[in-house]
């Protein structure tokens, strides 16, 4: 950020006085600019037992296969966000079965968030972000080309857990390895 949102003057990051992070606080109104973690909230969306996958038509990670999923938007609860997504990526309408996956990814300031869902019928195609659509038996996911660790992982999750038929909400976190310098 380099000029403030109120007035237009430029910004600096400090910490201002009774916070305890740097922020960025305009040089002339004061104005403190928060920026905080967005959220990505997706379906695991399902019909007859297979489960209903986008091939990106986007960067990052364009080609690859993701659940359907994106940014929440203002105005709308998470559940709505996730419906909304699976809707236009995947042209799907969904029921929502409860949040399956809370994966925190701090080092890019997200928060991936996934309800279990069913599709309403067998009606599904590629909205625009995406390059095409298909149900995958859960032995036949094509794990060499998914798109993203927090989608890996709430993946891998549904498979151990229709093998078990229980289905708790799963918390986690994935973190960026710094590697360490040679």
């Amino acid at each position: 950020m380099n000029f403030c949102s109120s007035c237009g003057h430029p910004v600096e990051s400090r910490i201002p006085a009774g916070d305890n992070r740097p922020r960025y606080v305009c040089t002339r109104c004061e104005t403190i600019h928060y920026q905080n973690p967005r959220i990505v909230a997706g379906t695991v969306p399902v019909w007859e037992g297979k489960i209903l996958l986008c091939r990106r038509a986007i960067e990052p990670r364009y080609g690859y296969w993701t659940l359907p999923a994106g940014f929440m938007e203002n105005s709308e609860t998470t559940e709505e966000a996730a419906s909304r997504e699976t809707l236009e990526e995947a042209m799907a309408d969904v029921e929502l079965a409860g949040l399956y996956t809370m994966i925190h990814v701090p080092h890019i300031d997200q928060v991936h968030m996934f309800y279990r869902a069913f599709l309403t019928e067998e009606r599904f195609g590629a909205g625009e972000e995406s390059l095409e659509t298909e149900l995958f038996e859960l032995n036949r996911i094509p794990w060499d080309e998914i798109s993203f660790p927090t989608v890996r992982r709430t993946l891998e999750h549904f498979v151990e857990d229709v093998q078990r038929n229980d289905f708790p909400l799963r918390i986690s976190d994935i973190r960026h390895r710094i590697k360490p310098k040679e």
